[in-house]
């Protein structure tokens, strides 16, 4: 009887320790289902329809990699349109870790007005940031953001934080909300009853959306642990009446470290074009991140083929000079004249094409030493077809060209104390070297007259003149 009670005990103590075996493992599971995801999001969008797609695409995953690399406590989600190339997705899903959410394109009512850009028609996919409910704030980003360090503290906005670029308008190239169904419903509403945009795209759209902002109390995030710009910020767990405020982010450059940087202003000086750096000092840390991170394979082929192509043409071009220089013409004073017009035209439009095309025809997205390096090849060699075939004085075609690297080098300097310095140093240089500039051009088109003025192209022939309609060679 006593060793029927003991079996009974045993039993029982074992169905307990079953049963709090079990008990942690489906609360260990809870745990590890919650922690698949995050709270909060950094979000970016994508679409299709501009001369520029494959540049936004390049953008958008070093803007994803910047953000994978600090190892962010948030989600990465790219908001994207149906026509954007599924290897696309796929690169963004699989080899930079984003969450890719596809959207209907937002029609945009606002396309007709007079002052729309074109390449804006589908950015008001952005209030799509609204609708990501899944997460308590989102960091809504353009796809000209790099992250240096660490900024999660921006998730401690309220509904709705943005940065002000002036005193009136706020940047909705990096803003924070707060997703809701309600206010995504209410904005598409306003989309479909035209309410004001003043420039038909998201900027002019949330702005007039949120007029009141500049009113609200700032919130300034702890950057790098301390008050950089002498603004209060929000402290740690503490929260405002407000439902929104704009907040102020310090970027210190160059002098200390930077936290994000934003590079708005002009379409063709975004970081990721190389001709972009010099001219934006900043542009080099965005190439750097790309070059530890995504890379370019894609465009070193191009690279290669471009360089064997331009070496060819130096030495072609060096090698047939006694024979491209010989022209032939009929022996009539109002034809020589005519062509001798013609000859001027055609070789200073040949310079000015040396110096031209190589921008339109190297990658765009490569790194600024590669770009600037193959645009030096490449105008030296289509110089060369110049000088080769008019006979012009090298030095004096390459002027342009040293003025261009010199100009580089004043604007690559780093350490100049600010950015005031600098453009004063930069003027200073462009004062000095324009009498240069301007003196190599006028000497080209002397040499260019003198040349055809002795007939060195048309020399005269003997003095009886050949069949009419007949070219001799010289």
């Amino acid at each position: 009887m006593e060793r029927g009670n003991r079996v009974v005990t045993f039993l029982r103590v074992l169905l307990v320790l079953i049963a709090a075996v079990e008990t942690t493992a489906l609360h260990g599971v809870k745990l590890k289902k919650k922690e698949e995801g995050h709270r909060n999001a950094y979000a970016t969008m994508m679409y299709m329809g501009t001369p520029r797609d494959y540049e936004f695409y390049v953008a958008t995953r070093v803007l994803i990699k910047s953000l994978a690399k600090l190892q962010v406590n948030a989600d990465l989600v790219v908001i994207a349109s149906p026509d954007v190339p599924l290897r696309w997705v796929r690169a963004l899903e699989e080899e930079d870790g984003a969450k890719v959410v596809r959207v209907e394109n937002i029609n945009n009512p606002y396309k007709g007005q007079q002052n729309f850009d074109k390449r804006f028609k589908l950015t008001l996919n952005k209030l799509y940031a609204w609708s990501l409910v899944d997460y308590e704030r989102v960091v809504m980003l353009d796809a000209d953001n790099l992250f240096l360090q660490k900024t999660d503290e921006l998730f401690q906005c309220g509904q709705f934080c943005a940065v002000f670029i002036n005193p009136c308008i706020f940047h909705t190239g990096l803003f924070v909300l707060e997703p809701s169904s309600d206010v995504f419903k209410d904005m598409i509403h306003a989309v479909e009853t035209g309410k004001e945009n003043p420039d038909g795209a998201d900027q002019g759209f949330i702005g007039a959306y949120f007029p009141d902002l500049l009113d609200q109390p700032m919130f300034h995030p702890p950057l790098n642990g301390s008050n950089l710009d002498g603004q209060y910020r929000l402290p740690l767990g503490y929260q405002m009446d407000a439902s929104y405020y704009y907040l102020r982010l310090k970027w210190r450059v160059p002098c200390g470290p930077n936290s994000v940087v934003t590079f708005p202003g002009a379409l063709w000086l975004k970081p990721w074009y190389w001709w972009s750096w010099p001219v934006l000092p900043l542009g080099i840390q965005w190439h750097e991140t790309r070059r530890q991170t995504l890379g370019y394979a894609a465009e070193l082929p191009i690279v290669i083929i471009q360089s064997i192509i331009f070496v060819g043409i130096i030495v072609m071009t060096h090698l047939a000079r006694p024979s491209i220089s010989k022209l032939c013409y009929r022996n009539s004073d109002r034809t020589t004249s005519s062509i001798q017009a013609a000859v001027k035209f055609v070789a200073i439009w040949s310079i000015l094409a040396a110096y031209l095309v190589p921008f339109a025809i190297i990658p765009r997205t490569i790194h600024p030493l590669v770009g600037w390096t193959l645009y030096f090849l490449g105008s030296v060699a289509l110089s060369s077809i110049a000088i080769n075939s008019f006979l012009l004085p090298a030095i004096q075609v390459f002027v342009p060209l040293i003025g261009i690297f010199g100009s580089l080098l004043v604007m690559a300097y780093p350490w100049y104390s600010n950015g005031v310095v600098r453009a004063l140093v930069v003027f200073g240089y462009a004062f000095c070297y324009a009498p240069i500039g301007w003196g190599s051009v006028v000497k080209v088109l002397a040499r260019l007259h003198v040349l055809l003025e002795r007939e060195q192209f048309f020399p005269k022939l003997v003095e009886s003149s050949p069949p009419p309609g007949s070219n001799k060679l010289c």
